[in-house]
């Protein structure tokens, strides 16, 4: 199944979300310092790596844990 692949968490795949996470969170960062007077100036603030820390990531992560789990239980009663 296709979903195998890409839902199933190993622990490989949690330290590569949980890399994702800490790179999305510095780039913010990153990214916001770097251009901070047009921010400052706009008003504004860079959302994409912010949508992805704070959303994006922890939801596949919280969707692929539950997938695992379900899979899991599935296995063991079969």
């Amino acid at each position: 199944m296709k979903l195998d692949k890409c839902l199933l968490l190993s622990w490989k795949r949690v330290l590569m979300i949980a890399c994702a996470w800490i790179l999305s969170v510095l780039l913010h960062n990153l990214i916001y310092g770097l251009f901070y007077d047009y921010y400052s100036r706009t008003g504004g603030d860079e959302p994409v790596f912010f949508v992805l820390a704070i959303f994006v990531i922890p939801l596949y992560f919280i969707i692929s844990l539950v997938y695992t789990a379900i899979r899991l239980v599935s296995s063991r009663t079969s």
